[in-house]
């Protein structure tokens, strides 16, 4: 069953409003001077994302050789440790966080 909004209420919280659409799979339904005038609701090419589907998602992600596995790891220390370096932050605050 979908959300009753407001014009005003859909106005106010957009963003957030269409990240409940597209990430929670919810409707809305916007209604100016107490009338509906439109719905939100996901797109057949925007499916939503559950967090029940990561495991089928990850299962059909291709299987890295162990080099492959390897390689892949230094690159994220190297994203992580560029990222660190240009926030001014050390891998020793990140771990206090």
């Amino acid at each position: 069953m979908p959300t009753h909004l407001s014009v005003t209420e859909v106005a106010r919280n957009l963003s957030e409003i269409l990240g409940r659409v597209r990430f929670k799979g919810e409707r809305f339904v916007v209604f100016r001077g107490g009338k509906p005038v439109a719905e939100l609701r996901p797109t057949a090419a925007a499916p939503a994302v559950r967090a029940a589907d990561l495991p089928v998602m990850l299962a059909d992600l291709p299987r890295l050789d162990p080099d492959e596995a390897e390689q892949f790891a230094r690159d994220l220390e190297a994203v992580r440790a560029a990222g660190r370096s240009s926030a001014g932050l050390s891998s020793a605050d990140l771990s206090r966080s």
